[in-house]
């Protein structure tokens, strides 16, 4: 198999934590000019473009900034920095609990995107962990939810990414999440919920459908009190809001969730009263580059379940 060059690297440097964006020309002669094809692309205005490419804030990989009759060639790289939106700051900060050459383990709240994306993009954990350790290279291995907290990995070297990318790929890393959500002595458990989820595009909520098994969680009872009870959830795939689904299924929705069971909208801006109970507790797994080891336990609390709660709890028989 013919493998695909990289992309040269990019001549602007990061602001404030973000890449610059990179477009790479498509293979056709639809096009006149670069301009012509930015225009179409990015569907921000022929204004907007031709002020950026007056401003000179579009350039070539050589970091020239490209003018407006530069002749259209399939293949070739430009950049730019997109317009970063106003954000709210998230007022809860990003914990490292651990760091060497190779990766950063990083203890995210609640709220906090963990890449840009959307509205979020210098107010993630990538961008901030970015400025706040001086690693411009740094990469998510994963992702979690915006309202999950906890363990997410990073990887310091692009080389290496992949690496690290692989073992959740290849379901290498063992993952332990803990949520608080009502408690019906109905629920059998433990046990393990399989089905198939898919998220529709431009929709809030994934859903289950009928089809081959897509998720598979189990959960665990970890301690119960006064109608609600601490669990423990250990997923085996990694699909959109799998847990979150799993446990609404279950007639057990986690706390503080405004998409299941009943979409009630996004959280808005700014509102941090309710978080979700949901926390990614533990990371483990073998480094793919050093062949250490690793076994990380987030720090965090989850407000709903306090850690003196724990032992006013009756005993739910869960190891």
């Amino acid at each position: 198999m013919r493998r695909r060059t990289p992309p040269p690297p990019s001549p602007l440097p990061q602001r404030e934590g973000v890449d610059p964006v990179r477009v790479r020309l498509p293979a056709g002669n639809t096009w006149a000019t670069v301009r012509d094809h930015l225009v179409e692309r990015l569907a921000a205005g022929a204004g907007v473009i031709d002020g950026m490419l007056d401003a000179g804030l579009i350039v070539d990989a050589d970091g020239r900034p490209v003018p407006r009759d530069m002749a259209y060639a399939p293949g070739m790289f430009v950049w730019f920095h997109r317009e970063l939106p106003e954000e709210e700051r998230v007022p809860f900060p990003v914990d490292v609990v651990y760091r060497d050459e190779h990766v950063v383990v990083a203890d995210k709240p609640h709220f906090l995107a963990t890449t840009p994306r959307g509205s979020h993009v210098a107010e993630t954990a990538l961008a901030r962990l970015r400025r706040q350790l001086g690693t411009p290279a740094l990469s998510a291995a994963h992702r979690l939810d915006r309202l999950t907290a906890g363990l997410v990995l990073f990887t310091v070297r692009p080389e290496e990414r992949g690496a690290y990318q692989s073992l959740f790929r290849d379901r290498r890393v063992e993952k332990v999440y803990e949520a608080v959500a009502p408690y019906d002595p109905r629920v059998d458990l433990p046990r393990t919920v399989r089905s198939r989820i898919v998220k529709p595009r431009g929709q809030l909520a994934a859903q289950e459908v009928d089809g081959e098994p897509n998720a598979e969680t189990r959960i665990e009872l970890l301690a119960r009190r006064e109608g609600v009870a601490r669990y423990r959830l250990l997923p085996r795939t990694g699909q959109t809001h799998q847990l979150r689904v799993h446990m609404s299924a279950l007639g057990l929705p986690i706390l503080g969730d405004p998409l299941y069971p009943v979409v009630t909208g996004p959280v808005a801006v700014g509102d941090f009263r309710r978080p979700l109970q949901l926390l990614a507790r533990e990371l483990e797994f073998t480094d793919p580059v050093t062949g250490r080891a690793h076994r990380f336990v987030s720090r965090r609390e989850l407000g709903a379940w306090p850690s003196h709660a724990a032992a006013d709890a009756d005993d739910a028989g869960a190891p």
